[in-house]
């Protein structure tokens, strides 16, 4: 073999590995691999061309270029505090937190430079307004409509970046010294007003209850002195029904049962006693026990 067909072999042979090195560049050039967690924004002769998902994604070498690697993933702003004066003027400071992602990346790329700078700047435009709309205790006691209201307004001022706010929370409400010493006597003088309140209410029922138990003895002694009087009105009644058909032989009767029931009284007293009647009480009670044991 010749020198010449020496160089040609050799010159053929660097040829098709340059060939298959060119081939083995298109091919990696025009294959792209995307992560899950990302989007390329593909570029043809500086132009947006179009927007590759994860996956294996097809290009055409040297024309197409994947400008921008974009993550999809949830992000987090920096904590950032900011001040707010409220409806009746009170100035407070606001411990914000929000999230977001990217959605559209080729909106985010070609729209905006400094994504979370410009999220952050809206956060707080949109936080010191919705917090001048109400007042201080309105901002304390309402926190999460409140968050509702700053959650829906960034959403749609960051729609046209082609970002998702999926949350914002407010971390703290924090007041100069001044406003929580005020707040601090209102609060002492709120708790000794409903202290006075309970002890007046306790003794209002007390003197209710007592004036209810009065009332209830009242009843019961006049309820009792209406029997009693309905039993005397009954037993007169009877003693004038027996007179009235019996004549003086009732009414006779009625004194000798008296006189006997005196008798008895005096007997059972205590202690030794001597009891002087006269004869002619001695007859009076003679004839009150016939009658007695004629009655029956």
């Amino acid at each position: 073999m010749t020198e010449d067909q020496i160089l040609g072999l050799i010159t053929q042979n660097i040829v098709f590995v340059l060939a298959a090195i060119f081939i083995v560049v298109i091919i990696l050039k025009g294959i792209k691999i995307v992560p899950q967690s990302e989007k390329y924004v593909v570029e043809r002769f500086g132009r947006l061309h179009s927007v590759l998902g994860p996956g294996i994604n097809f290009i055409v070498p040297f024309l197409d270029v994947a400008r921008h690697k974009i993550s999809i993933l949830e992000r987090q702003l920096p904590n950032a505090t900011q001040d707010a004066i409220t409806k009746d003027n009170v100035l407070v400071q606001i411990d914000t937190s929000v999230f977001y992602r990217i959605l559209e990346p080729e909106k985010t790329v070609y729209r905006i430079r400094d994504v979370d700078g410009a999220i952050a700047t809206t956060v707080a435009g949109i936080v010191r307004a919705e917090i001048g709309k109400m007042d201080l205790d309105e901002v304390q006691s309402n926190r999460a409509q409140l968050i509702g209201q700053i959650q829906h307004s960034v959403e749609t001022a960051v729609d046209d970046w082609g970002i998702e706010v999926t949350r914002a929370e407010i971390l703290d409400v924090n007041l100069d010294q001044a406003t929580r010493d005020a707040m601090l006597q209102q609060l002492n003088a709120e708790r000794a007003r409903r202290a006075q309140v309970t002890e007046a209410e306790g003794m209002k029922r007390s003197v209710e209850l007592q004036a209810d138990a009065e009332l209830y003895a009242a009843e019961q002694t006049a309820k009792a002195r209406r029997i009693q009087a309905e039993a005397e009105a009954y037993a007169t009644e009877v003693v004038a029904k027996a007179i009235a058909e019996n004549g003086i032989e009732a009414a006779q009767y009625q004194v000798a049962l008296k006189q006997v029931e005196s008798l008895n009284a005096l007997g059972n007293g205590t202690g030794k006693q001597t009891i002087v009647l006269p004869a002619n009480a001695i007859e009076a009670f003679g004839d009150a026990f016939k009658m007695l044991k004629g009655g029956k």
